[in-house]
């Protein structure tokens, strides 16, 4: 989809959700950047406040603050980022939120491998990381078992962008990106490829992209 508002990202999975729920369309994966936004989930609206900019900064780097019901705290898109959102039938055989999270780091940790890049979970904690820095954040919803939100991959990321926040709640926690890991950096285009390709194989769908028509993104069939 290219680089598109939060808003508009947000209101394209809410459509596809309802028509997938619908049977009214296949699977798909929605790959996308966004341009600067903050977003806060229903683990980040009680206790500490996890940004730590002031609203005047925010609007000084041109950044919106969103609040969104996906599973997850408080974390940081924009630009240099790949973003994935899959709107997805867990029905009937993947029904439990758990092996859904764990099965989207895996289609992560194997599409950085194939560049070189060694990433790993870690225990208790949702993500991708890099040593001790987190690489990709995930948050998901799960809608009658439709899944939308998803992941995000940090590219060229702006890292910078993060200070202005406890990224995911995580106290101490870094954050890296693959400009900071690998060189070259692989294009997003590549990097689209490859995770499209994982995400087949892990979640054991064919790809068709494209399917909807009116919707940039790929449509992944059951094989």
């Amino acid at each position: 989809m290219g680089l598109v508002s939060y808003q508009t990202a947000l209101e394209t999975q809410r459509n596809l959700v309802a028509a997938r729920q619908a049977g009214q369309l296949p699977d798909q994966l929605l790959l996308l950047q966004h341009q600067p936004v903050i977003t806060v989930g229903v683990s980040g609206r009680s206790g500490t406040n996890h940004i730590l900019a002031s609203p005047a900064e925010l609007r000084e780097h041109g950044i919106e603050v969103i609040e969104v019901r996906r599973g997850g705290d408080v974390t940081y898109h924009g630009p240099g980022q790949l973003v994935g959102y899959p709107i997805i039938d867990l029905r009937p055989d993947r029904c439990d939120v758990h092996r859904y999270v764990r099965d989207l780091e895996e289609v992560l940790i194997r599409t950085v491998a194939s560049y070189g890049v060694k990433a790993r979970r870690r225990s208790g904690l949702t993500g991708v990381w890099v040593g001790e820095a987190k690489l990709a954040a995930i948050g998901v919803r799960l809608s009658r078992w439709v899944a939308s939100h998803g992941f995000a991959l940090n590219v060229t990321t702006n890292l910078e962008h993060f200070r202005l926040i406890v990224p995911c709640g995580l106290v101490g926690s870094g954050v890296t990106s693959l400009e900071c890991l690998v060189r070259p950096v692989p294009s997003l285009d590549r990097l689209e490829a490859s995770i499209s390709r994982e995400f087949a194989f892990v979640f054991g769908r064919r790809i068709q992209p494209n399917l909807s028509g009116s919707v940039s993104g790929h449509g992944l069939e059951m094989v």
